[in-house]
Formats: structure tokens, C-alpha cells, sequence
């Protein structure tokens, strides 16, 4: 959130809350109505953006009660990321998907998927390059996908975990991939 002594937290109760860090209090809570497996802030303001059970990303402004606007997706949101510009954002789907949404018109504008990947589980999380130009996730049986994202097409598979892959990230200068399984196992990975 814009405040540095609030938070925003997102549950399986289905709603969201605000948290202020110095009174170690919930100051608001927003009812969602679906689980939220994930959020991020954005702007540097009140906004807010949350991936749901329900299959919608909800657009919410912190000082109102209901989300401003839904995209809905074709599966559960399993993650978020936004984009170094704000302009996009990657929800990673349970459909086995990876869309890609322009916030400047709330719209899904691409979606990533290959042959075998498949999204590991409600908290598997994908990630965009800092540059903006790649999107990486891991796999259910363990390869890591990365797509690029301006030829819409599949760049690599990278293979060295034998399980499930929760979570892929990029170096902020991008030389290194970084990627852990189910059984605990990181990887780093180098050009």
C-alpha cells in the first residue's frame, strides 16, 4: 500500500484486510467473496489487485468497500505479478495458462501455455523477466516454462527438478532464474 505502516493481506476467508503496522491492528477489512491466493499493490497508492478462487482479478481502491472492476479468467488465480512499468500483468491459472493483461484497458491481451506444462498448484507462482520481455513459471512434473513475451511464442524448457515447481524469480538485473520445488530443492539458474 502507499502508506508505509499499512498493509494488505488477502485470506481464505474470502475478504482482505488493511493492517497498520504500528497499532498491530486490522484498521479495514473488504469482503471479496472468493478466496484470494494472491495480491499485489500497485501504484504507490491505495490500489490493489487480487487473484481469487473464482477465476476474477479484482481492481480495488483501499478507500472503498467493493472491488472497481473484474477481469474474470478461465480458471483459478494461482498468482500475480506486475510488470516493472505497471502497464501489464501475468496471472497464472489453474486452466494450465499463463494470461497476460493490459491494465491500461483491464483486458487479457495473451495467454502462454505448451504442451506438458501443466500449473502445479493453487500457489504456483510465475514470474515476468525484469525487462519485461520473458515470463517463467514451473511445471507440475518439474520443468521450468519460459516464454517470450513480445513473439507470443515458447523460448525455453529448463529441466533439473523432478517435482512440482511452487515458485520461479528473476534477479532485479536479470542474470539469474532462481527456482524451488516441493521437496525444498532450489535452483539457480545462469545464461
Amino acid at each position: 500500500m502507499g502508506e508505509p505502516t499499512k498493509i494488505v493481506s488477502g485470506s481464505h476467508d474470502r475478504t482482505l484486510k488493511i493492517w497498520d503496522l504500528k497499532s498491530k491492528a486490522c484498521v479495514s477489512t473488504k469482503f471479496a467473496g472468493s478466496t484470494c491466493f494472491d495480491l499485489i499493490c500497485v501504484g504507490g497508492s491505495s490500489g490493489v489487485i487480487s487473484g481469487h478462487f473464482d477465476k476474477r482479478v479484482r481492481f480495488w481502491d483501499m478507500r472503498t468497500d467493493s472491488p472497481t472492476q473484474e477481469v474474470c479468467l478461465p480458471g483459478k488465480i494461482t498468482s500475480l505479478d506486475l510488470s516493472r512499468d505497471q502497464n501489464s500483468l501475468l496471472a497464472s491459472v489453474r486452466d494450465d495458462s499463463i494470461q497476460l493483461l493490459d491494465l491500461r484497458m483491464n483486458s487479457v491481451i495473451g495467454q502462454y501455455s505448451a504442451e506438458g506444462f501443466k500449473v502445479s498448484s493453487d500457489f504456483c507462482r510465475a514470474c515476468f523477466s525484469p525487462d519485461g520481455q520473458f515470463i517463467a513459471c514451473g511445471s507440475a512434473d518439474g520443468p521450468i516454462y519460459v516464454w517470450n513475451v513480445f513473439e507470443n511464442k515458447l523460448d525455453s524448457i529448463l529441466k533439473e527438478h523432478t517435482t512440482a515447481v511452487a515458485a520461479v524469480h528473476w534477479h532485479p538485473k536479470g542474470i539469474s532464474l532462481l527456482s524451488v520445488d516441493r521437496m525444498k530443492k532450489t535452483v539457480i539458474w545462469t545464461p
